[in-house]
């Protein structure tokens, strides 16, 4: 490996934080991003099918445990987090049209949300408040943060799966399927219907 791909594997070694690729190219003095992209890429190839991992989380790159030995390294049985519908489907909305209110998100669902809701992702450390709407009465709105991409796999919210996907995995309720089905049916103008009318 040449000197800057070491240079930057002890910087991301040490490092208490991810870091960007801009801050590693500042880090390192007279770095260009394409050099430390190029050098990241390598590295990361490197560690591919070794005891830890390069990876990249919402942009920003730090070492993590291999998935496959992560049990080797837990002292304590984990708690599973079941999150509740409700909970889930805000979470879905956040992700999807971040950033986004709690009032886009109640007109998204078609129902209240509850500020509970919001607490538990938040303490989960999947959601985060990201500001302030500039608009009258300036709302709060939330987004997804990097945890929330560890969580679940993801490198950027490009890799969220698409609904053809979540039909696919069963993820999607197939009794909202089939109203949303039957709503496109009714809406829909029976052709002889159409020839009729244009005979009048």
């Amino acid at each position: 490996m040449d000197e800057l791909v070491r240079a930057i594997e002890a910087a991301l070694f040490a490092a208490e934080e991810p870091m960007a690729v801009e801050e590693l190219a500042h880090f390192l003095g007279d770095a260009s991003n394409a050099d430390v992209r190029e050098a990241l890429a390598t590295l990361a190839g490197h560690y591919e099918q070794r005891g830890v991992r390069l990876v990249e989380r919402s942009k920003r790159w730090h070492f993590e445990t291999a998935p496959d030995l992560a049990h080797l390294l837990r002292r304590e049985k984990e708690q599973v987090r079941r999150l509740s519908r409700a909970a889930t489907e805000v979470l879905a909305i956040i992700a999807y049209h971040e950033p986004v209110s709690r009032a886009e998100i109640e007109s998204i669902r078609g129902v209240q949300t509850s500020g509970g809701t919001l607490d538990v992702l938040m303490e989960a450390g999947w959601v985060k408040i990201a500001g302030r709407r500039e608009v009258p009465g300036r709302p709060t709105i939330y987004a997804t943060t990097p945890e929330f991409l560890d969580h679940f796999g993801l490198t950027s919210r490009r890799d969220l799966p698409g609904i053809a996907e979540l039909r696919a995995t069963g993820l999607l309720d197939p009794i909202d399927d089939a109203y949303d089905a039957m709503v496109g049916e009714e809406t829909e103008q029976p052709e002889e219907d159409i020839e009729a009318d244009s005979d009048a």
